[in-house]
């Protein structure tokens, strides 16, 4: 569907001067001006906001669809819809999970013909990089992947499996010759500690964190630093949770060293205190971690040490979250909350809206290259959302659009409510209704 024209009018609207009240004046689906209030033109309808936000549409850089192959677990047309109705107006899909795994041009293209008809956002892609493509990730990057991931440690899939230290080194050194980009998932696997995971047949909480010390996280950090400063590679350390692992990134980023980070919701929430045993609803890698942990998390993110937040939304069949700690699968389901959840423990600690939109709107899409998403300003899309900040509400997972009602946010009063979501000026999302077929485009790197 093409962009629309029209005009939304606010007497809060966050632009990247700060809040503001503004008429948004959008033609083609961009944005042409961000103009005083009282400048409405007569020829193009309106939106008049009200009392509610106008906020830039999240860019979540890191979800995982899963489809085609694992459609059951979730898929585009769910995923999607979950995301206009959380206020998500972009989403780049991780390359596992899927089968095919997202490791070759072909891959891409099945990808790309799963979401065609079914997304309610605008969607872009990773690939992966994998040992036997090694070598080969040209391709992938020239068919316009935002950037290629790897693991460290095994991923849960044995499609996807993990690159050694040698690996990482040679793959950044091939993307690095093309200026890409390469994302990493980063724990050490020789720190994971498998005795400790051994014993958790009781379904124990404290064996499972323990089985991905932080040390994991700050050793694979440092070691990939190291490489990025020996290649030139561009690199990015996805879902950061452990704040010991901040200091070899903070040092080498300050040494000129070409590397970011971000976090995810479910860290920036939950404490590992709180969650009981046998709540594998929790169950992610890296782990949740403890309530001081969690609140230098935040300090981080306050002072720029953290380029971003993200969902890392993970779902799968209930069946596979059930049993153990030691047998489900890893991965929450929050792409639809992940707005409100951050609001909720921003407002808390004294941010504003504005902070949340450079987390969650301008941080992903800069890390990502998306050059027209994540703010309120002349030439962006217009991918925005009317926000009420203060309304609030008891999570219900059955009122989710996701494909399985399953999650850790279940129960949990969130803030915030997503009024309505536009993507490139088409209501998308409307008060918990969906007024248009599914009108997502499909992202290239370079032209998103």
């Amino acid at each position: 569907m093409p962009g629309a024209t029209l005009c939304v009018r606010g007497r809060r609207v966050i632009t990247p001067d700060g809040e503001r009240a503004a008429t948004v004046h959008v033609a083609d689906g961009r944005i042409e001006r961000v103009a005083p209030l009282d400048e409405v033109p007569g020829d193009r309808p309106l939106v008049d906001a009200g009392d509610l936000v106008v906020v830039p549409g999240v860019v979540d850089t890191h979800v995982h669809v899963n489809e085609p192959g694992r459609t059951a677990w979730e898929g585009f047309e769910t995923a999607t819809r979950a995301a206009a109705a959380g206020g998500v107006t972009t989403i780049l899909d991780m390359p596992l999970n899927s089968i095919p795994p997202t490791t070759s041009p072909e891959a891409l293209d099945a990808k790309r013909s799963a979401a065609e008809a079914s997304a309610s956002v605008d969607v872009g892609f990773w690939g992966g990089a994998i040992p036997d493509d090694l070598g080969s990730l040209r391709a992938l990057h020239e068919a316009g992947v935002f950037g290629l991931k790897c693991f460290l440690c095994p991923s849960g899939v044995d499609e996807f499996p993990p690159l050694d230290l040698e690996q990482v080194r040679s793959a950044m050194r091939e993307i690095a010759a093309f200026d890409g980009l390469l994302v990493v998932h980063a724990e050490a696997p020789e720190l994971l500690r498998h005795d400790v995971a051994s014993t958790i047949g009781g379904g124990d909480y404290h064996s499972y964190l323990s089985s991905r010390p932080p040390e994991a996280e700050e050793a694979a950090v440092a070691a990939v630093a190291d490489a990025s400063r020996a290649t030139g590679c561009r690199t990015h350390v996805l879902h950061l949770s452990a704040l010991e692992a901040l200091e070899p990134l903070v040092a080498a980023r300050d040494a000129g060293v070409p590397i970011s980070a971000e976090t995810c919701t479910h860290y920036l929430t939950f404490e590992a205190e709180r969650i009981r045993d046998g709540a594998t609803e929790y169950k992610c890698a890296p782990p949740i971690r403890g309530a001081t942990n969690r609140a230098g998390l935040w300090e981080a993110l306050g002072r720029g040490a953290i380029d971003a937040v993200v969902s890392d939304h993970s779902p799968c069949v209930p069946e596979l979250k059930a049993g153990s700690f030691l047998e489900a699968w890893g991965g929450i389901a929050s792409l639809e909350l992940g707005l409100r959840a951050v609001w909720t423990e921003a407002r808390m600690r004294g941010h504003s809206l504005s902070d949340v939109a450079r987390w969650m709107s301008a941080g992903p899409a800069g890390l990502a290259g998306l050059e027209r998403k994540g703010s309120i300003a002349p030439g962006m899309d217009a991918d925005l959302v009317l926000f009420d900040p203060d309304a609030g509400a008891e999570v219900v997972p059955t009122e989710l659009h996701q494909r399985h009602p399953v999650t850790p946010y279940a129960g949990r009063r969130l803030d915030g409510r997503v009024a309505a979501t536009y993507v490139r000026g088409v209501e998308v999302f409307s008060n918990g209704a969906f007024p248009v077929p599914p009108s997502g485009r499909l992202l290239r790197r370079g032209s998103a």
